[in-house]
């Protein structure tokens, strides 16, 4: 209760309707010096007195103890945002891991800000100092969702909680539980699935042009960085195939010279990235070696911009949309960590022939000049 500053808003409240301590007393039946103990922190009411309290002030218990159960998007921001800076370093790991664990327990009922929490156990769980950490933080955020899963009243949250849930099974290989719980719900021959387009025409006929424009803007978006991500998927599971994965990279290169020219984000380092392990398992070595300078400078331009997304002036309306989100469109991890994850790519044994080569060291070297590979 010291914590939620029972204390202080019962000194603020008295004072408000200028009383003194022993008036509160005798409409309360307490002596003085009860009183007097709840305001210097020497002792809490008895929990039946506070519904009295609570009247007799015209506030709610919830305000009478300062607690706040919601958090406005403006504070998960916030939160978001150093949690995320504190789990970069290191030694402050567990630290920032309890403190999470606190905020979770103290918001338990504020559901936007339990999915953000989630989120970030997911993308900082790696960090942890053994397996176990790892796939308890694993295990307490697929529990996190599933809470949201089942008494959050909001449907596109509920639909994003399942998501994330899965997200958080594929890390700790319960495959099947991830086909159980989305294949049903992603099954393309669904109608869901389909749907954008009837509300982009509902905005127009009903002349909000702005609101269309920019929904059909967010959409294309999104469908561009899902295009990237399952050209990513298709060449990890034909990596044997050559011809397909000459072709797929064909294809995303010249979709990307015509519609990202302006923008970066991390979807298409980890492209860059992908490729680079298909040529290197052809024997391509130059090609492998060109595709590494395409990663380090897509994380290079994302450092530029802080790992902000961002729109470009073909997709000038997405920063309305972006400052709308909880992070304020900044990347699921920290600079720091993402520079680290970055640098590690250059272990992949996909790229042991490369060890001695001058334009792999020297790419390697940059990434660690830039904070890669300092932890």
């Amino acid at each position: 209760m010291h914590i939620l500053n029972f204390s202080e808003n019962l000194i603020r409240l008295r004072r408000e309707r200028a009383m003194t301590q022993e008036q509160l007393a005798d409409f309360l039946g307490v002596t003085k010096a009860s009183v007097s103990k709840w305001e210097t922190k020497q002792s809490l009411p008895d929990i039946l007195m506070l519904p009295r309290l609570a009247a007799f002030f015209d506030v709610t218990i919830d305000q009478l103890l300062g607690y706040e159960p919601q958090l406005s998007s403006e504070q998960i921001q916030r939160i978001y945002g150093e949690l995320a800076q504190d789990f970069a370093v290191h030694e402050r790991f567990e630290e920032t891991m309890e403190r999470s664990r606190q905020l979770v327990k103290q918001y338990y009922s504020c559901y936007p800000f339990l999915f953000y929490i989630g989120s970030l156990w997911i993308n900082h769980f790696m960090l942890a100092g053994s397996k176990e950490q790892q796939t308890e933080i694993l295990e307490d955020a697929a529990a996190l969702f599933e809470h949201i899963t089942c008494e959050c009243r909001e449907v596109g949250l509920c639909s994003d909680a399942l998501l994330m849930r899965a997200s958080a099974f594929l890390l700790l290989g319960k495959a099947e539980e991830v086909v159980e719980s989305l294949e049903e719900t992603l099954n393309p021959y669904r109608l869901g699935m389909q749907s954008e387009g009837l509300l982009i025409q509902a905005y127009q006929m009903t002349g909000r042009n702005e609101q269309a424009e920019s929904f059909a803007q967010i959409g294309m978006y999104i469908h561009l960085l899902s295009l990237i991500s399952g050209a990513v998927y298709r060449m990890t599971l034909r990596q044997d195939d050559r011809d397909f994965c000459l072709e797929t990279i064909r294809r995303m290169d010249s979709l990307l010279e015509n519609w990202n020219q302006e923008m970066t984000h991390p979807s298409e380092a980890n492209y860059h990235m992908q490729a680079a392990v298909v040529y290197m398992r052809h024997s391509m070595k130059d090609e492998a070696l060109s595709r590494l300078e395409r990663y380090v400078k897509c994380i290079g331009d994302c450092e530029a911009k802080e790992f902000r997304l961002c729109g470009d002036s073909y997709f000038d309306k997405l920063n309305a949309w972006i400052e709308k989100l909880p992070q304020e469109g900044c990347a699921p991890r920290s600079k720091e960590v993402i520079l680290e994850s970055a640098a590690q790519i250059f272990e992949h044994p996909a790229f042991v022939p490369l060890q001695d080569e001058p334009r792999f060291l020297a790419l390697k070297r940059l990434l660690e000049a830039k904070g890669g590979g300092s932890r």
